[in-house]
């Protein structure tokens, strides 16, 4: 058996880079997946067998051990996260990149937050973001597609790694990776006016293999984090920038920072030590974690 990583699933068929030539064979997995309750998923390492070696066909036969793995959608072995967002054109969600930290927190991914359209930032909004975002301990980057700006850095960005990119549509991530490595030639969406959104423009996950041992993860519709396998409890800790406080807590690591007395991370917020508008993205998803969980009990 050979060796090797998904990077294209399309309906029933896997598209794996056999690492001993290097070639793409398209594959199906053994129906022992299905039984066993296992679905292969682009950036998995496999052990395939080469059924055709000229038209490149195989069969996967295992799926090796997973260091990290996203749910929606479902990408495995990712080790970065690349937040997309636009200055202006759309505004950005903050609370959406705060719940996007949150799934590649606990996935222990490492994380920088690129605000694109930094041409269009007539207010200074792109020094605020960065502020809120440093302050977590997060590597914040500016991108200007039009301006040709700060390309090597996103491009160092991907050094060694699998990096999965995330962010509505209409902010340039497409155009970003196009302006990085014009071979790959991915389509890109346009602003509707009236909604300020952009259509989404890729239709299916896959690796794309840049120059510096780099893959990255270009995926259709990332744009919600399911939150079902957060507690109100564990919340906390992937709000990085909570850590410093929560043993000067009255209630140690126990207190939920929420209504307790005596709790040092909402004195900090009161301080400015921490963003107020950080501490209000916590306070909703812990409400949406709460709300999630009596649904379904």
């Amino acid at each position: 058996m050979e060796t090797g990583r998904i990077i294209k699933g399309l309906s029933s068929f896997y598209y794996v880079k056999n690492y001993e030539d290097n070639e793409v064979y398209e594959c199906r997995a053994r129906g022992i997946f299905r039984k066993d309750s296992i679905s292969p998923v682009i950036g998995d390492v496999v052990e395939m067998t080469v059924v055709d070696p000229v038209t490149k066909k195989g069969m996967i036969e295992s799926v090796k051990e997973r260091s990290s793995y996203l749910f929606r959608p479902p990408i495995a072995n990712v080790t970065k996260a690349l937040l997309i967002f636009a200055v202006k054109s759309p505004e950005p969600n903050l609370s959406l990149i705060d719940r996007f930290i949150v799934l590649a927190e606990r996935e222990r991914l490492d994380i920088t937050i690129c605000f694109n359209k930094v041409d269009l930032d007539t207010e200074g909004k792109y020094e605020d973001y960065v502020k809120i975002y440093e302050r977590a301990g997060y590597k914040v980057i500016s991108a200007s597609v039009k301006h040709d700006l700060d390309f090597q850095k996103i491009k160092d960005e991907f050094k060694d790694n699998i990096t999965v990119i995330a962010g509505p549509s209409g902010v340039g991530k497409s155009s970003l990776l196009n302006k990085i490595d014009p071979k790959l030639n991915l389509k890109t969406s346009q602003i509707s006016e009236k909604l300020q959104r952009g259509r989404h423009t890729t239709r299916y996950a896959q690796l794309i293999e840049l120059e510096e041992n780099a893959l990255v993860a270009d995926t259709p519709g990332f744009s919600s984090l399911n939150l079902d396998l957060i507690d109100e409890v564990e919340l906390k800790e992937y709000f990085v920038e909570f850590h410093e406080y929560d043993h000067e807590c009255k209630f140690g690591f126990k207190c939920i920072h929420e209504n307790e007395p005596g709790c040092k991370v909402k004195q900090a917020v009161l301080d400015k030590e921490i963003p107020n508008q950080r501490y209000e993205s916590y306070l909703q998803l812990l409400k949406e974690i709460r709300s999630d969980k009596k649904r379904r009990y």
